[in-house]
């Protein structure tokens, strides 16, 4: 009866992986996203994270941004719907994106992501919502990341970085005996930061990794990176007394937010 008991327990602690139901994409034109805030979810697909590793962490944003009421859309490419492991099956909208590009206006100065390929489709999400920002009036605007629901592949990590053993290490242990193409190899980007540990240094690789702000916004704008409930840290002043202010903020969770005035 034990040995029963612990079997149906390992079946109930599971999480399920049914697929979403048919769907229709909507026309990006369409769109109506009411609010200043806008929860994004990239390719959320065992398609590219087979370990199914960003699960929680995106069923965790999209609930978080679902109590708040903030506008959710998921960008689906042409790949197997049956792929996409999302527990919700009912965002605001949507989207077909082949690439994880976006073809909609962002109004919204408060954009939350989550899914993707941090070097790959979600970069090119970021890229776009920057060039949408771009041709709006200047103002204070903020990108979320929730690390536990995005995977990469390590591609800025240097073979000269002081952890890079360690990473290479630990991404062999979690891929043993997958192939090593660019579909399986990865890890979250919250698996990342505990192999970097160092506070320093994970500041240092989450550089590397935004979006070309540079050559995206103007150079009024003071440019900022924190990550959870840390203080700020620059990296542009920006121009004038007052200048707007873009910040690329890195959490945890959306399950551990409760601290966070968000």
């Amino acid at each position: 009866m034990k040995i029963l008991a612990a079997m149906m327990l390992c079946l109930v602690s599971i999480p399920s992986l049914a697929s979403c139901g048919a769907h229709t994409f909507a026309d990006p034109r369409d769109l109506r996203l009411p609010g200043d805030s806008l929860m994004i979810v990239t390719h959320a697909s065992s398609n590219d994270d087979a370990r199914i590793a960003t699960k929680f962490g995106v069923d965790e944003a999209i609930r978080f941004s679902k109590a708040r009421h903030i506008p959710v859309i998921y960008l689906q490419d042409e790949r197997q719907a049956v792929r996409y492991f999302m527990e919700d099956c009912s965002p605001d909208y949507w989207v077909y994106s082949e690439d994880g590009s976006i073809k909609f206006d962002v109004a919204a100065s408060h954009v939350y992501v989550v899914g993707g390929n941090l070097e790959l489709c979600l970069a090119q999400t970021l890229n776009d919502v920057l060039l949408s920002w771009a041709k709006k009036d200047k103002r204070d605007l903020t990108i979320s990341y929730f690390m536990d629901g995005i995977f990469s592949n390590g591609k800025n990590i240097a073979d000269t970085d002081p952890y890079y053993k360690d990473y290479v290490r630990f991404m062999g242990i979690v891929n043993y005996s997958r192939p090593a193409g660019e579909y399986f190899r990865k890890l979250t980007l919250l698996e990342t930061m505990g192999v970097i540990v160092t506070e320093a240094r994970q500041y240092d690789y989450l550089r590397r990794i935004l979006p070309p702000y540079q050559r995206t916004l103007p150079k009024e704008y003071r440019v900022e990176i924190k990550m959870s409930d840390a203080m700020p840290k620059l990296l542009r002043r920006g121009q004038g007394t007052r200048p707007p202010v873009l910040r690329f903020e890195f959490l945890d969770s959306a399950d551990n937010l409760s601290y966070l005035k968000i």
